[in-house]
């Protein structure tokens, strides 16, 4: 079997390294914002290219916490892709604003910047752009457009860790960031995680104070906050694995070029990249009209798939007031896209299986 996704044969590679750092916490005995929190929090602010990183519990947590900081008030308008992780629309609603969705560019999965205009009001505030399965969205025109109408630009970069736009890595190209440490994402942890980046002084030190009970020092709660803290622990699992980010982003651009290079079934389209250092390649998905036979006959190939995701945000339940929305090509990417299996520990006689396996794929 081809796992989507081997978690424990991609953590194996550092288990001696990481249990030394955990070793060194037990000795202390701290166990909440000490010593490898800051050592993390510093050096990924150096890999992004910000002046600051500020850490937090999880990647939802983060996109609250840079939405709270940003003091917009109730009903104002976020502009966001159609195709994203509930996640994103979540955060702007628990900060009592308004999403309000563009669809994508079907090739790239992102934000279409050419759609974006046309959904400004008087009442938007900001455009959260967010790069998808780990590719950079290009933000020239986003920029043109925000400084045009006053705007401010938030990411979501929670699947693109490392991914680049401009010579600029994603974290490094809005106003702020949101990060996710969850163990799948190309930088994992092992439990929960979250960060924001940004090069704004105020911005980081309200986040900071948003995210220990409002307060900047102890026992004086200047804001409404909550509890959103990275533990020592994971902070020793970042630190050791961001070493090896690059390389293994590496690896799955090797895959990812492999794979769009050698795949060649009529039935299949493959994911477009503008700039091979601009993908990460988080998620590898390809779009099928035959979505259910490809999984079953993958599966029969002992290959395994996912789907990210089987249903757009504004048809969930819980968000009824937008579900008469009509956007089709959100619509599309989400009743046939299929992901199919990318890491760095797949070795290049698996990538060649699966290759097989899809080209050899009929009805």
């Amino acid at each position: 079997m081809i796992k989507f996704l081997d978690l424990q044969k991609i953590n194996e590679r550092f288990v001696c390294e990481i249990n030394q750092k955990l070793s060194e916490i037990e000795n202390v005995g701290f166990y909440l914002n000490g010593a490898k929190v800051a050592e993390f929090e510093e050096n990924f602010a150096t890999y992004v290219g910000t002046k600051h990183c500020v850490s937090c519990a999880s990647g939802l947590s983060a996109l609250e916490l840079m939405i709270n900081a940003c003091d917009f008030s109730a009903k104002d308008e976020i502009i966001v892709p159609a195709n994203t992780y509930i996640a994103t629309i979540m955060a702007i609603l628990h900060n009592n604003c308004v999403p309000v969705m563009v669809e994508p560019d079907i090739n790239t999965f992102n934000i279409d910047a050419d759609k974006i205009e046309e959904k400004i009001t008087t009442k938007t505030r900001a455009i959260l752009i967010v790069h998808l399965y780990g590719q950079a969205v290009q933000t020239d025109k986003i920029y043109k457009l925000a400084d045009k109408y006053n705007l401010i630009v938030l990411e979501d970069s929670a699947q693109a860790h490392g991914a680049e736009f401009n010579g600029k890595k994603t974290g490094n190209l809005g106003n702020a960031s949101a990060f996710s440490f969850y163990p799948s994402k190309n930088l994992g942890s092992w439990g929960n995680g979250g960060c924001v980046t940004t090069n704004d002084d105020l911005m980081a030190k309200k986040i900071r104070a948003l995210a220990n009970y409002g307060a900047e020092v102890r026992n004086n709660h200047i804001y409404d906050g909550t509890n959103s803290r990275l533990d020592e622990f994971q902070a020793a699992v970042l630190n050791t694995k961001l070493k090896y980010l690059d390389d293994d982003n590496s690896r799955r651009r090797a895959i990812s070029k492999f794979y769009r290079e050698n795949i060649s079934n009529d039935l299949i389209k493959l994911p477009q990249t503008y700039d091979e250092k601009a993908h990460v390649w988080h998620i590898f998905p390809v779009l099928t009209d035959y979505r259910k036979q490809l999984i079953s006959y993958l599966k029969d190939c002992g290959i395994e798939t996912m789907i990210h995701y089987p249903i757009p945000p504004f048809k969930q339940a819980f968000m009824k007031d937008f579900s008469s929305l009509h956007l089709p090509i959100t619509e599309k990417i989400h009743d046939s896209v299929l992901s199919i299996p990318i890491s760095p520990v797949l070795n290049d006689e698996e990538v060649g299986y699966v290759v097989e396996k899809l080209n050899r794929f009929k009805i």
